[in-house]
C-alpha cells in the first residue's frame, strides 16, 4: 500500500502497513506475520537487532520491541538489573527489560494512537531509530557489566558520554 496513495485518508492506513513501507524502503529483512504484526532485522553498528511492531485496535497502541541476545551468567545478573533500571532512568521513552526465559535484552515501547488518530511514517520511522539508537547507546555498558566486570555506574559513564563522529 503506498504511503501517497490520493484516494485513502491517512487515518485508513494501517500501522503495520505503514512499517512495512518503511522497511521496503530501508532494504530491511522483514516478515509480515499477519496483519497486526510484522518483525524485522536492522543492524546497527554493534549488532543486528529484531524488532517486532504490532498492532491493538483494542488498546489504540502500537508497540515495538527491539531485541537482542542477552545471557547473562547468574552472578552478573544483579547488576544487568541495576544497570538496566539505570539505564531507564537515563531515557525519555522506551524501556529496557531482560526476557530471562527467552534469554532477550528487549526495549519496548508503545505508541498511544487513542481516539482513531492515526500513525505517519514520521511517527513510525521516528520509533524506529529511537529503539535502535537506545540499544546502540547502551549495550556497550549492558556487556561490560555482563562480560567486562564492571559496576553499573562505571560502565554506564560510556552510555552518558555519547561519541559525535568517528576517530
Amino acid at each position: 500500500m503506498a504511503l501517497a496513495d490520493p484516494e485513502l485518508a491517512i487515518s485508513d492506513i494501517h500501522p503495520i502497513d505503514i512499517v512495512e513501507t518503511l522497511a521496503e524502503a530501508h532494504s530491511w529483512d522483514f516478515d509480515r506475520m499477519g496483519e497486526d504484526q510484522i518483525a524485522m532485522a536492522v543492524t546497527g553498528q554493534w549488532r543486528s537487532y529484531a524488532l517486532t511492531l504490532a498492532w491493538s485496535a483494542s488498546d489504540e497502541t502500537l508497540r515495538l520491541l527491539c531485541s537482542f541476545e542477552m545471557e547473562p551468567p547468574e552472578p552478573r545478573r544483579a547488576a544487568l538489573h541495576d544497570t538496566i533500571n539505570r539505564a531507564n532512568d537515563m531515557l525519555w521513552s522506551g524501556a529496557f527489560s531482560l526476557w530471562e526465559g527467552q534469554g532477550l535484552m528487549v526495549w519496548r515501547y508503545g505508541l498511544l494512537l487513542a481516539g482513531g488518530q492515526p500513525a505517519t511514517g514520521p511517527q513510525v520511522g521516528r520509533m524506529i531509530t529511537s529503539a535502535v539508537h537506545a540499544c546502540e547507546r547502551f549495550y556497550p555498558a549492558f556487556q561490560l557489566v555482563v562480560w567486562g566486570d564492571r559496576p553499573p555506574a562505571q560502565a554506564l559513564d560510556m552510555a552518558i558520554a555519547e561519541a559525535y563522529g568517528r576517530a
